[in-house]
């Protein structure tokens, strides 16, 4: 088992998502955030009791960012012949198979892994459908 080289404790400022002002009240308003823009807008004018507009205050630390809560960063994977890229990086990246890859190819890729020493987290993702045939 790899363990993995971050020892810094993960700390993220915020973790609800930001939701677009009114979202709630009509439905032609998604919930993906739009910067408010009018002239008299409480939300653009920052009054306390409304809606949080995202900031640079919220990002992560630079040191943790883009790590995944097992310790390691992700790499997407689509064959053996890219596993190799993570030999020597085995302690800070972690693979993790593409979603459109056969069976046949996962089998192969985790194995490879396994004999790298690479963590692979979607391992068991496709292997029981077949399994039970």
């Amino acid at each position: 088992m790899v363990v993995p080289a971050l020892t810094k404790k993960i700390v993220k400022k915020r973790v609800k998502h930001f939701k677009r002002h009114h979202c709630d009240r009509y439905i032609s308003i998604k919930p993906s955030w739009r910067r408010p823009k009018g002239i008299d807008s409480r939300v653009r004018r920052k009054f306390k009791g409304v809606v949080l507009m995202p900031n640079i205050g919220y990002g992560s630390d630079k040191k943790t960012r883009h790590y995944l809560p097992n310790g390691f960063k992700k790499f997407v994977v689509h064959n053996v012949g890219e596993l190799e890229l993570l030999m020597m990086h085995n302690r800070t990246y972690c693979a993790e198979i593409a979603h459109n890859i056969s069976t046949m190819k996962r089998k192969a890729i985790v194995e490879r892994a396994a004999q790298l020493d690479i963590v692979v987290t979607n391992k068991l993702a496709r292997l029981r459908s077949q399994e039970d045939e």
